[in-house]
C-alpha cells in the first residue's frame, strides 16, 4: 500500500485507544507502520535494484521480529534523551507497552502490502516466494475514506492541522472524483463520507465517541476487505466457468486485479496450462465478461529468452514478474528482448518501464 494508508493505518489504530498506553503510543504506531519502508532507500540505486530488493528482507518474518525491538530502543531512547531531558515532571514511556505497539505497527505494514497484485516476500531471508492478496488497488480510496475519518477527527484540534487536513481531503477528492474510470456511483459516495466527515468535525465529539468512530472506521474497513474477498472468489468461479465453457481449458491460476476506486470489477489475469487470458469481469452478473486481451500461448523454452533473463541489469525484474512474455526482435548485432508482466501492461504497450516492462540486449 502507499504511505498515507499505512500512516492512516498507524494513526487509526492509536485513535482506537491504543494511545493511552503510554506516552508516545502515538508516534510508535505510526511510525512502525512505516518503517518496513526503509527499504525504499534502494530507489536511488535505479527501478530495477528497487525492484530487486522492495518487500523483501525488510517486511520478511525476521524483519518482523527484528524491527520492532529496534523501534522500541529509539523510542525509549528519544523519550529519555529528548523528550524529559528538560522536562522531568513529564511520565515516561512504558517499555512493554511501547514493544507491544511496535509489534504491531510494524506487522501492520506487510500484512496491507499483501493484500495487493505487487505481491510481498513474507518469508524472507529463509525464501523469495512472493505472496499476493490480490484483494485491494495499491492506492485504496476506500481505506482512505475509512481511516481518514477517525484520523481527522482525532488530530484537528489546531488551525494548522485543519489546514492541512482540508488541503489533503481537497487533493485525495480530486484523485478519486476527477479520474474517469472511477463510477459515478463512487464518486457519489465518496462525497457523501467527506460531508459526513466534515459534519462531525463541525459538531465535534468526545474522546470516548472518537475511540467508538475508530473502532467502527477498523470493523468497517474489515467488512470491506470481507466483501471484497468473496467478491474475488465469485469473479474466480466466472472466470473458471467462461474459459471453460469458451475454450475447454482448465484454469491453474487467476489474478483479480481491483481497480482504483471501483469495487464492481476486476482485471483479471487466468493463466491455463497453455494460455494467459485477460479479461474484464464484474463482480456481480450486471454485465458480460470482456477480453482485454486475446488468449496468448505461455511462453517456450527458448535459449535467446535465457541469456536475456541472465542479464543482472533486469535482474530486479526477473525476480519481481509474474506473469511475462517475451518478444524478441532479430537485429544485425543480436536480439532485442522486451519483457512485459501483464499484471500492468497490455501485451501490445509500448510504454511503462520500470514497473511491468523492461528491455534489454542479448548480443550475437
Amino acid at each position: 500500500m502507499d504511505p498515507i494508508a499505512h500512516t492512516l493505518a498507524g494513526a487509526t489504530l492509536a485513535q482506537t485507544g491504543l494511545r493511552k498506553l503510554t506516552p508516545l503510543a502515538t508516534a510508535t504506531l505510526v511510525i512502525g507502520a512505516n518503517l518496513p519502508d526503509i527499504d525504499g532507500v534502494m530507489s536511488f540505486l535505479g527501478s530495477d535494484a528497487s525492484l530487486f530488493y522492495r518487500r523483501g528482507l525488510t517486511h520478511g518474518i525476521v524483519a518482523q521480529l527484528l524491527l520492532p525491538l529496534l523501534l522500541t530502543a529509539a523510542i525509549l531512547a528519544f523519550d529519555r534523551l529528548v523528550r524529559r531531558r528538560h522536562r522531568t515532571d513529564l511520565s515516561p514511556a512504558r517499555p512493554l507497552q511501547i514493544m507491544l505497539l511496535a509489534y504491531i505497527g510494524v506487522i501492520s505494514h506487510p500484512l496491507l502490502d499483501w493484500l495487493n497484485t505487487y505481491g510481498v516476500r513474507l518469508l524472507m531471508p529463509f525464501s523469495g516466494r512472493w505472496f499476493y492478496g490480490d484483494t485491494l488497488f495499491i492506492v485504496d480510496a476506500w481505506m482512505w475514506l475509512l481511516m481518514g475519518a477517525a484520523v481527522v477527527l482525532g488530530y484537528s484540534q489546531t488551525r494548522w492541522s485543519q489546514v492541512l487536513w482540508i488541503g489533503l481531503g481537497l487533493a485525495t477528492s480530486a484523485l478519486v472524483t476527477g479520474a474517469a474510470f472511477v463510477p459515478w456511483a463512487a464518486k457519489l459516495v465518496w462525497w457523501l463520507g467527506i460531508l459526513v466527515i466534515g459534519a462531525l468535525r463541525i459538531r465535534g465529539l468526545s474522546l470516548s465517541r472518537q475511540r467508538m468512530l475508530a473502532l467502527g472506521c477498523v470493523a468497517a474497513f474489515c467488512l470491506y476487505l470481507a466483501a471484497t474477498s468473496a467478491g474475488n472468489q465469485q469473479v474466480q468461479n466466472k472466470v473458471r466457468d467462461w474459459i471453460r465453457t469458451n475454450h475447454g481449458e482448465d484454469v491453474t491460476d487467476v489474478m483479480t486485479g481491483p481497480l482504483p476506486a471501483n469495487p464492481f470489477y476486476r482485471e483479471v489475469v487466468a493463466v491455463s496450462s497453455t494460455h494467459y487470458y485477460g479479461l474484464l469481469v464484474p463482480v456481480f452478473n450486471h454485465a458480460e465478461i470482456e477480453q482485454r486481451f486475446e488468449r496468448i500461448p505461455l511462453p517456450k523454452q527458448d535459449p535467446i529468452i535465457h541469456k536475456a533473463l541472465s542479464n543482472p541489469d533486469i535482474r530486479g525484474f526477473v525476480n519481481w514478474m509474474r506473469f511475462p512474455i517475451y518478444d524478441v526482435e532479430v537485429l544485425e548485432q543480436g536480439y532485442r528482448v522486451v519483457i512485459r508482466d501483464l499484471r500492468y501492461v497490455r501485451p501490445d504497450q509500448n510504454e511503462g518501464r520500470g514497473i511491468g516492462m523492461v528491455e534489454t540486449f542479448v548480443p550475437l
